[in-house]
Formats: C-alpha cells, sequence, structure tokens
C-alpha cells in the first residue's frame, strides 16, 4: 500500500514520514471502523477478524484506511453469536482477555482490540509500551485519566493542535471499547457514530481557524493599501 500501515506512521518509523494530524488520526479511525462495521453488521455470516491491530490498517495514497491480513478470521454462526475456539489466536497487547480466558470469541473481541488502536492514535505509544517494563496501553493511560489534563495522554508531536473536546471523546470511546466483560463494549456501528462526532468536532475547528486566518489576511491586505495610499499621497508632488 502507498503509505505503509498505521503503526509505521505513529512509530515514525521512516524519517520522511510526516506525523498524522488529528484530524487525519481520526479520519483514519471512522474508515477503519466502518470496515470492521461492514464485517460484524454487513456480511452474511458475520465475520470475526480476530487480528485487529495498527500494523493490520494499511494507508493508500490519500490517507485511506484498509483493513488486511484476515488470515486469522472466522466466520460467526448465524444460530449463535459466539464460537468456541479450541485455540486462542490473536495479538498479544490487542488480545481480549475475557476471550483469553474462556476461549469463547465473539465480534466484542475485535471491538476490544480497535479500542487498543484508538488509544495508539491518540498517543502515539504502541500497544505495549518498551522501556516501561513492557506496560500494557490501557495501564499506562489510567493513573493519566485521573490527572484530567489532556496534553498529558494525547502525542506530543502534535504540539497541542487539536479539539479537546475531540480528544476527550476518543478517548472516552476507545475505553468504551476495552472492559474486560465483553458485554459491556459497545458494537462497532455504535463506535462508528461517536468516531464521526469525534471527527465533526475537530472539522469544525479546523474550518472556524481556516476562516480566521482569512479575515486577518483580508485585513492585513486592506490595511496595506490603505497605507500605500497615503504614501502615496505624500510623496507625489502638487500640480502647481
Amino acid at each position: 500500500m502507498a503509505n505503509g500501515n498505521l503503526r509505521e506512521h505513529l512509530s515514525g518509523a521512516g524519517k520522511d514520514t510526516p506525523v498524522l494530524s488529528w484530524e487525519q488520526r481520526l479520519q483514519i479511525a471512522v474508515d477503519a471502523a466502518q470496515a470492521f462495521e461492514y464485517l460484524h453488521e454487513g456480511c452474511k455470516p458475520p465475520i470475526i477478524h480476530r487480528d485487529v491491530k495498527t500494523s493490520n490498517i494499511l494507508l493508500d495514497g490519500k490517507l485511506q484506511a484498509k483493513v488486511a491480513d484476515f488470515g486469522l478470521s472466522r466466520f460467526m454462526p448465524s444460530e449463535s453469536r459466539t464460537i468456541v475456539s479450541t485455540q486462542v489466536a490473536g495479538t498479544p497487547g490487542y488480545l481480549d482477555p475475557e476471550y483469553y480466558i474462556s476461549n469463547n470469541l465473539n465480534e466484542k473481541s475485535d471491538v476490544y482490540a480497535f479500542g487498543i488502536v484508538l488509544l495508539e492514535l491518540v498517543t502515539g505509544h504502541p500497544a505495549i509500551i518498551p522501556g516501561h517494563e513492557n506496560t500494557h496501553l490501557v495501564d499506562w493511560l489510567s493513573p493519566r485519566l485521573a490527572g484530567g489534563e489532556i496534553r498529558s495522554i494525547v502525542d506530543s508531536r502534535l504540539n497541542g493542535d487539536f479539539n479537546p473536546n475531540s480528544a476527550w471523546k476518543l478517548v472516552e470511546t476507545a475505553m468504551a471499547c476495552v472492559p474486560r466483560s465483553s458485554i459491556q463494549r459497545p458494537t462497532m456501528s455504535q463506535v462508528v457514530a461517536d468516531l464521526k462526532e469525534c471527527l465533526q468536532m475537530e472539522m469544525h475547528r479546523n474550518k472556524s481557524a481556516s476562516q480566521s486566518r482569512t479575515y486577518q489576511d483580508t485585513a492585513s491586505s486592506a490595511n496595506s493599501i490603505d497605507l500605500f495610499a497615503v504614501e502615496l499621497d505624500v510623496s507625489m508632488p502638487h500640480a502647481r
């Protein structure tokens, strides 16, 4: 894929890889969530991906997200919303704890893993943070949420260039996906709705900022014209 995968962008693996803006991150989240929503609710029978992670979210030339690697995916029986899996499969850091303990797989296992993806989009950190005794991202984030300062949570490479309300909404959406009990997690359609709300907040902020810059540029140009006219009037010789 033209722009590699999401993990590469969040880690800054390539020297020429630009930092994803907040709006770009939200759009990627919406694109990916809609893909998983389709797998869970649009496919007959529904499909559980089973390996949702940032390295399996590919980005095309326009940074549109595409879900990849269906090697572990399973069809969900129409008569049941749960699959009893004989072998747990997935990636450490993204693995649904309920599924890991019980071997019972359902679409909420994908929701859990996608919640971790959302936290990676917020923080820029991987699911398992190296250098912190391999701390899980949820465990790293929990005490920081208590502090109530969103700038201490959001990827510092953004330099504060984001809508705080949008950021809090994204964190809340992500945390709603990761309870240990699957019944407490939202559906992917609910996640999509929340992410679209986050994106609208940020797009509104960017639109307002753009309009403000346009107004300032127009005012600056008008002042320059007025000043030029004054200077011209002063410098031109008067007819005798």
